[in-house]
């Protein structure tokens, strides 16, 4: 586009699941921006959106019942997608097809994490948004956590200027289990807790590891090493919980998907040094809520942040009683007890800032710090993640045979 920058950036939706409505409660905190459209299949859902968009004062959103009709609005500029990891790429090809025909004039697009469910469709992602002359976003939050942001500024400038770059970061994401059935599947999530978690861990390790200003791709994967495991959803009592919660939809008496993974991850910088990024994963920590731990060390210095260290804690007795909810972490698993609070979430996680950059970025028409092609790059080592568990053998890059290669988790059929 040639009008840029733009005043405003005016988004529309695709998805209206619990990440939409994240990303909405983090747009408050963004400048220069209106939520205009929402798209998904079921209009209760868009209805939903529809309301929060008013409630938090980002503009007048319309509930549309195609994508196409959606996308073909003359108020869209850029589009969200935030839907199920199996509909995306099917997705970016109507994106593709209505800008190329000339019936969207919508300019940019932003996926969440992971991009794809194997490297071929990341790829056809990335090609899909280029042709179509799209700019273009990875959203993956951690890069842009506000502890992330400020520990690598100071690291690099006081620490690593001086004594010598970072050479181990470790990263670690853990919770109770996701809210939707299509993550516990494998045909549908591409994976089980590695796929769902083990990108941010990736993304956000090469983040702390590569030098301020300097591309991702300045780090180059030499191997990786990852482990697997079923450690409590699949114990029968478990299993039958799953299976009352989600219906025959989920059955892990059968079909499980991996709820723990660790990975060994060997990079080399532009020097030739070697770099390493340890990750942990599971969907079978039972703590007060979401956990992320994220450490970097270097020659003489090191850092580290756990999301649950928080200042703010609160107390309640046993007489204090009501429903369950999330009202004080996400994935929040007591009502009782002495419980961190996250007084800000969409900050802490990330979400705000990574809002921020993505609207500055596009509205000025400037590429992105987070691309689809880091998204393709992290998808890409999952998947070596996983031919590597399976094989029981480290998988050394690059891997030319792993383009088309399906995890065995993901190999049911949908």
């Amino acid at each position: 586009m040639t009008n840029l920058p733009k005043s405003k950036l005016r988004i529309g939706l695709i998805g209206t699941g619990f990440i939409a409505q994240f990303h909405l409660r983090s747009m408050v905190g963004v400048r220069n921006v209106e939520v205009t459209g929402v798209y998904s299949r079921k209009a209760e859902n868009r209805q939903r959106i529809v309301d929060l968009v008013t409630e938090l004062e980002l503009g007048t959103c319309t509930a549309h019942g195609s994508l196409e009709k959606m996308l073909q609005a003359d108020d869209i500029d850029a589009v969200w997608i935030l839907t199920p990891n199996n509909t995306r790429l099917d997705i970016m090809r109507i994106i593709h097809a209505e800008v190329t025909s000339g019936r969207s004039k919508v300019f940019a697009v932003a996926c969440e994490k992971p991009l794809a469910r194997t490297i071929a469709d990341a790829r056809e992602m990335l090609r899909l948004a280029e042709d179509a002359g799209l700019n273009h976003g990875y959203l993956e939050n951690q890069v842009f956590s506000t502890a992330v942001l400020r520990g690598k500024e100071i690291v690099w400038r006081r620490a690593a200027s001086t004594t010598g770059r970072p050479y181990l970061a470790r990263a670690a994401e853990e919770h109770a289990g996701p809210h939707e059935a299509w993550f516990w599947r494998g045909d549908k999530q591409g994976g089980g807790v590695l796929s769902d978690m083990m990108c941010h861990s990736v993304e956000v390790a090469r983040h702390l590891l590569t030098k301020p200003d300097a591309p991702r791709k300045s780090l180059t994967v030499k191997w990786v090493n990852g482990t697997v495991a079923n450690l409590k959803w699949t114990r029968p009592a478990y299993a039958d919980q799953l299976r009352e919660r989600y219906g025959e939809a989920v059955d892990y008496r059968n079909r499980p998907a991996e709820d723990f993974a660790r990975a060994t991850i060997l990079l080399e910088d532009e020097d030739g040094l070697e770099l390493m990024i340890e990750a942990t994963t599971s969907w079978a920590y039972v703590g007060a809520g979401l956990r992320i731990q994220l450490e970097l060390l270097g020659p003489e210095y090191s850092m580290e942040f756990n999301s649950l260290s928080t200042g703010l804690k609160v107390f309640m007795s046993r007489a204090v009683t009501g429903a369950e909810g999330e009202d004080l972490v996400e994935k929040q698993n007591a009502e009782q007890g002495l419980m961190p609070v996250l007084e800000d979430e969409a900050g802490i996680y990330g979400y705000t800032d990574e809002n921020r950059h993505m609207v500055e970025r596009f509205r000025k028409g400037e590429r992105p710090d987070e691309t689809f092609e880091d998204g393709l790059a992290v998808v890409e080592i999952l998947i070596g993640l996983y031919r590597s568990a399976e094989l029981g053998q480290t998988v050394h890059f690059p891997a030319g045979d792993l383009e088309d290669y399906v995890p065995l988790v993901a190999r049911a059929g949908d």
